[in-house]
C-alpha cells in the first residue's frame, strides 16, 4: 500500500480494543477499496470485535496494521458450494483425507509460504501468532487436506456464530485446497452455518460457487448469523 492511500485514511485506532476504536464502515474509502483504519493491534478481542462487524486486517511487513471493509464482499452459503464434474471426481478418487483442527499451524504456516504468481506474503508473523492465539481460544479452525499422510492442502479462517470468516488457503497438490473448501462447506451445512464469507472475490472462489454481496446487506446477514450459537457438534474433533 502507497504512503498517499495511508494518508488518506486518517482514522488510526487506538490502543486500547472498544467498539469504537472502529468508525462505520461506510466511512471506508473507494480508493483503495475497503480500507477503513489503520493502526491498532491484532489481540483477540480486537480481532473478533472486527470480525463482527464485518472488518478484516491485511497489510504487509513493514506498514501499520490495516484495517479493511470491501464495498461488497465475496460470500456463499455452504449448502450452495458448486462441485464441477471433474472436482467431484477428484473429490472420490483423489485419495485425500480430510480433517479439521488438527494441524492448526501446519496450515496457517503454508498458508504463509511462497507462492507462484505472488511475491511476499500478508500472512505476517504477528499475523500467524495472533491466529494461533484465536484457535486455541476455539475461534479460529483450519481444515487439513492430506494425501498418503503428507498435508497437501487446506484452509484457515474465524468462525462467528453460524458464520466461517475464510483466511487463506493453500495447495500443494491439484484441487487440494478445492477439496478442502468443498468438506469445510459440508461440515458447515451439517453444522446449520449459514455464511462463509471469502472476503474478496477471485475466480478460484467463484468456481466454487461464491458471489458478491453489497457491504451494508453482508453485515445485516452477519449480525444475524453470529448472534445465533453454533450446534453443539460443531467443531468437535472427533467428527
Amino acid at each position: 500500500m502507497d504512503s498517499p492511500a495511508l494518508n488518506r485514511a486518517l482514522y488510526w485506532v487506538g490502543a486500547r480494543c472498544l467498539a469504537a476504536d472502529f468508525p462505520p464502515t461506510s466511512h471506508a474509502l473507494s480508493d483503495p477499496d475497503g480500507l477503513l483504519a489503520i493502526g491498532g493491534d491484532l489481540g483477540p478481542a480486537r480481532l473478533l470485535e472486527a470480525y463482527g462487524r464485518g472488518i478484516f486486517p491485511w497489510y504487509s511487513d513493514g506498514q501499520p496494521v490495516l484495517w479493511w471493509a470491501p464495498a461488497t464482499r465475496a460470500v456463499l452459503a455452504p449448502a450452495d458450494v458448486h462441485v464441477s464434474r471433474s472436482l467431484a471426481k477428484r473429490l472420490r478418487n483423489g485419495g485425500f483425507t480430510l480433517t479439521f483442527d488438527t494441524a492448526f499451524e501446519a496450515v496457517i504456516a503454508a498458508c504463509a509460504g511462497p507462492r507462484a504468481d505472488a511475491t511476499g506474503t500478508w500472512i505476517t508473523a504477528a499475523m500467524r501468532a495472533a491466529y494461533t492465539t484465536l484457535y486455541h481460544g476455539g475461534y479460529a479452525h483450519s481444515i487439513e487436506c492430506r494425501r498418503d499422510g503428507e498435508l497437501v492442502g487446506g484452509l484457515y479462517g474465524v468462525a462467528l456464530g453460524r458464520v466461517f470468516c475464510g483466511e487463506s488457503m493453500f495447495a500443494h497438490a491439484r484441487d487440494a485446497s478445492k477439496v478442502a473448501f468443498v468438506q469445510l462447506c459440508r461440515w458447515l451445512a451439517d453444522w446449520g452455518y449459514g455464511l462463509v464469507d471469502c472476503q474478496l472475490p477471485t475466480p478460484h472462489l467463484a468456481s466454487l460457487g461464491a458471489t458478491e454481496m453489497p457491504r451494508a446487506a453482508f453485515e445485516e446477514r452477519l449480525r444475524e448469523l453470529a448472534a445465533v450459537a453454533p450446534a453443539v457438534t460443531a467443531w468437535r474433533h472427533a467428527a
